[in-house]
């Protein structure tokens, strides 16, 4: 099984392929991490990071997409912009009828070192490990991308565990394409003004 995960965030989006399964070797397919300028408008933002992973979405057509579930802070501006990510990501696997399953972090660490308040140096270093990289992936956030989804592999280690069925959308995520190709289309379309020539 092929999972990509998502390691949401606005300036710095890691995405991660691994193939494997269960009780196999995993392996590295690709890693990236997505940059937006935080000077850019938000919109702009959430575009380009949406963009980016349609792009990878066409190109490595993965059977899962595993997203990091965002979790509270006390930075509320990081949690926005760390949840809209993860909703662009989502928007996207569902516009491809790809499943998509979220993790927590302490799941994502406890997979991946044995120990869930693991600290993110622990979990590069495993990933390393795992995947048998000559070196740490950089910057964190291609690690932690890697690590979801080794984290889904493990874990579930089938693309049903999902939420979804491969190759279909489910009636809600059906339901979210549709409303979303609805504004695009509304947004699209030239206004008239009364009164204007």
């Amino acid at each position: 099984m092929r999972v990509l995960g998502v390691d949401p965030g606005l300036t710095r989006c890691g995405l991660g392929v691994v193939e494997g399964s269960r009780g196999r070797t995993v392996a590295l397919v690709a890693v990236d991490v997505i940059r937006t300028p935080p000077t850019d408008d938000l919109g702009l933002r959430l575009l380009g990071i949406g963009e980016a992973i349609e792009g990878w979405l066409d190109q490595v057509r993965p059977d899962v997409v595993a997203v990091e579930r965002v979790f509270s802070q006390h930075n509320v501006r990081t949690v926005m912009g760390t949840a809209q990510a993860a909703g662009v990501a989502v928007l996207a696997a569902a516009r491809r009828g790809i499943p998509v399953a979220v993790h927590t972090p302490s799941e994502v660490k406890a997979s991946v070192t044995g120990d869930g308040r693991a600290g993110k140096q622990q979990v590069a270093a495993m990933v390393t490990r795992i995947l048998g990289l000559p070196e740490v992936p950089r910057p964190a956030d291609a690690a932690d991308a890697l690590a979801l989804a080794i984290c889904h592999l493990w874990r579930d280690g089938t693309a049903a565990s999902a939420v979804g069925l491969p190759g279909a959308a489910t009636a809600a995520q059906r339901r979210w394409v549709e409303a979303a190709e609805a504004a695009r289309r509304a947004a699209r379309r030239p206004r008239t003004v009364p009164g204007a020539r």
